[in-house]
């Protein structure tokens, strides 16, 4: 009987109002408020504050909240792992990414292989994207940068240059490439404190001991690229990041190892969870046949 109500517990703070929940659930609302009535007259706590028709956690029902997350995934592990023996007919992947670019080439082969596993994607920065998979809201994440924690399995998927791009009336736009010392003095517009693109930029400026402008922060791609656009200041990104643009142009900086990373994580506790394992099986089936193609390249 705690399970069920523990599921209408869950199913309320999922949803911020015991009759949203109830249609989660799809049983009558007096059905919900009591299972939470119950709960929490069996042990004398107060688990929602009532405010209208939102249910609001009390400190006791956040710490609750985090419990019932476990079980509630660990209920989804258990009906993927019954229905995997009969093949990965149905299921529901959540994957967490810093952006489209490195997850796309990942997803379309899971796909591929398994067409009846609905896969869905939530983007952030690497913050939220790596808290996601720490609350259980995500099941794997693909992330530019990780941190050593035990708590983590980490696969390094691939690395890219970043590189600088310019507004086609800036005196640059003729080149290729350009050294990091010509960059000294220079306006840049550069997006929030704890972009991993950013991190990389100014690690490699400080090695080389130079100094740039810093003419604007912006705390969104699409935003920098306007700037560039409008001639404010030059713009860095990751090279895989870069798309044609023909009032923009990007320049390799020929003397400088400026690199992002990415990285396929989950939790090491779930990573023999069949979904996960099974996009993490795809992911080192990508690596690998990468890995031969580069093998079967002539050497110079």
């Amino acid at each position: 009987m705690i399970y069920t109500q523990l599921r209408a517990f869950h199913a309320v703070a999922a949803e911020g109002s015991f009759t949203a929940a109830a249609k989660a659930l799809r049983v009558g609302q007096p059905t919900i408020t009591t299972h939470v009535r119950e709960l929490e007259s069996r042990f004398q706590v107060e688990l929602f504050h009532r405010r209208g028709r939102r249910a609001v956690l009390t400190e006791a029902g956040e710490a609750l909240l985090a419990v019932t997350q476990r079980l509630v995934t660990n209920e989804a592990e258990a009906v993927d792992l019954l229905r995997s023996f009969g093949g990965f007919r149905s299921g529901h992947l959540r994957v967490g990414a810093v952006g489209p670019y490195h997850v796309t080439e990942m997803l379309a082969a899971f796909n591929e292989r398994y067409p009846g596993v609905s896969v869905s994607v939530r983007v952030g920065n690497s913050k939220e994207v790596l808290q996601s998979l720490f609350d259980f809201s995500a099941d794997v994440a693909v992330l530019a940068h990780t941190e050593d924690d035990p708590r983590l399995l980490a696969i390094p998927y691939s690395r890219h240059p970043v590189v600088v791009f310019v507004n086609r009336r800036h005196p640059w736009s003729a080149r290729d490439s350009i050294r990091i010392e010509e960059l000294e003095g220079a306006r840049v517009v550069l997006r929030e404190v704890g972009s991993t693109t950013r991190l990389a930029f100014e690690e490699a400026l400080a090695r080389a001991g130079i100094v740039i402008d810093p003419v604007m922060e912006i705390g969104s791609r699409e935003a920098v690229w306007m700037a560039v656009r409008r001639g404010i200041g030059l713009g860095i990104v990751s090279e895989i990041e870069f798309y044609p643009d023909p009032r923009l142009h990007k320049l390799r900086v020929s003397n400088a190892e400026i690199f992002t990373y990415a990285h396929v994580v989950c939790l090491a506790e779930r990573q023999e969870s069949r979904l996960i394992r099974a996009f993490l099986t795809v992911v080192e089936t990508l690596l690998a046949g990468r890995r031969a193609h580069a093998a079967a390249k002539p050497s110079h």
